[in-house]
């Protein structure tokens, strides 16, 4: 065992130890190689059935790295651009004032439809045509391309169906067949997850909070963010365990293994076993800052490239910053960083409301690899 290896697998024997958490996955590739596979704790509390390196996890956001891989390699195959209208292939999508919308402004969260309506239920996200037709028709927060603002869940569908009529193909199927099969992780990488692989999938359960659950108001405060989706299908234990959600396809989140998406990252930078997914100039296009500025949605400081949020977890004072990836809420997180060669990725299945856990290991590694 490698000491980076043994450093990994203690830090995260202490957090599941002292019940910070409960089972967690890291995965870290160098230069194309696997450097660290580390598991600890338990997938599901219930049975005492273990973490391993194979336990698919529901992990939010942290899938938007899927989602927009997905669409790099019909981008690399020259089947559609980044500056391609989304109306020339969707033209349901040039509603209302978004004519001019392009695939570029999908990919930097500037393209102006953040929200969902807030009549959606779960069981609407698991209606593709539903959900796709709503998104279109919606009319733009601002004009397309002009600001920026986290597309939480509609990130997945625009994607999704520019994927979708681009290819023919659903976007979990182009997935398959142009990246997870490549790769050698067809049973890692998922949107959807047939119904007879997901009693291996790890079982979320919610963080313990210190005290009682707050009250919330009867109206809530009038805050963009509380306007871009309902409460109803906010990311939490419940809602990620239920079998309708886990085997329906909504890219904006995946259900994946930390090694899988090690080893995806790693194939944006370089070749893995012989395969990489996107050229040199397509990756340096993808890893650039495309838009940065204030979100409209949240009210945070941002910087997107093209699919990819750009700048380490918890680092975004960096002035120059090399990494890109997409961190989830619950606290899992995937990234690669162009400087050292790097990808990195961390799941886990007690959903905090912070990165604590994935940035404290992340710095660990980042620290071994850099002595």
């Amino acid at each position: 065992m490698s000491d980076l290896q043994a450093d990994v697998q203690a830090a995260i024997d202490e957090l599941v130890d002292k019940g910070v958490e409960r089972g967690v996955q890291v995965a870290v590739y160098v230069g194309g190689e696997p450097v660290v596979d580390a598991v600890a704790g338990v997938a599901d509390p219930a049975t005492g059935r273990a973490v391993t390196p194979g336990t698919p996890f529901y992990n939010y956001s942290v899938g938007k790295g899927l989602t927009t891989t997905t669409l790099l390699v019909l981008v690399e195959r020259g089947l559609i651009s980044f500056d391609t209208p989304i109306a020339e292939v969707w033209p349901e999508f040039g509603a209302r004032g978004k004519e001019r919308a392009t695939v570029r402004m999908a990919l930097d969260h500037s393209v102006g439809v953040p929200g969902i309506p807030l009549t959606t239920t779960p069981e609407d996200l698991c209606d593709w045509d539903k959900m796709c037709a709503a998104i279109a028709a919606a009319e733009p927060w601002w004009e397309p391309g002009t600001q920026i603002g986290y597309h939480a869940y509609s990130f997945g569908y625009i994607i999704g169906e520019i994927v979708r009529r681009v290819s023919g193909k659903r976007i979990s199927e182009v997935l398959r067949d142009e990246v997870a099969g490549p790769l050698g992780v067809a049973g890692e990488l998922y949107f959807g997850v047939p119904a007879d692989q997901q009693p291996r999938l790890a079982v979320l359960e919610d963080a313990a909070l210190p005290g009682p659950p707050p009250d919330l108001p009867a109206e809530l405060p009038d805050l963009p963010m509380f306007k871009a989706a309902p409460m109803s299908v906010m990311p939490t234990a419940a809602f990620g365990n239920r079998p309708d959600i886990l085997a329906a396809d909504i890219p904006a989140g995946g259900k994946t293994t930390a090694r899988a998406m090690a080893r995806l990252y790693s194939s944006l930078l370089t070749e893995v076993d012989g395969v990489r997914l996107i050229s040199p100039e397509r990756l340096a296009e993808v890893s650039a800052v495309s838009f940065e500025g204030t979100d409209a949605v949240f009210g945070n400081p941002v910087r997107w490239g093209l699919g990819f949020g750009i700048g380490h977890p918890g680092g975004f004072e960096d002035p120059n910053p090399t990494t890109f990836g997409v961190p989830g809420a619950g606290g899992g997180s995937a990234y690669a960083d162009t400087r050292t060669g790097m990808a990195f990725a961390l799941m886990k299945n007690v959903l905090s409301s912070d990165f604590t856990t994935a940035t404290t290991i992340s710095d660990l590694v980042r620290d071994r690899l850099a002595r």
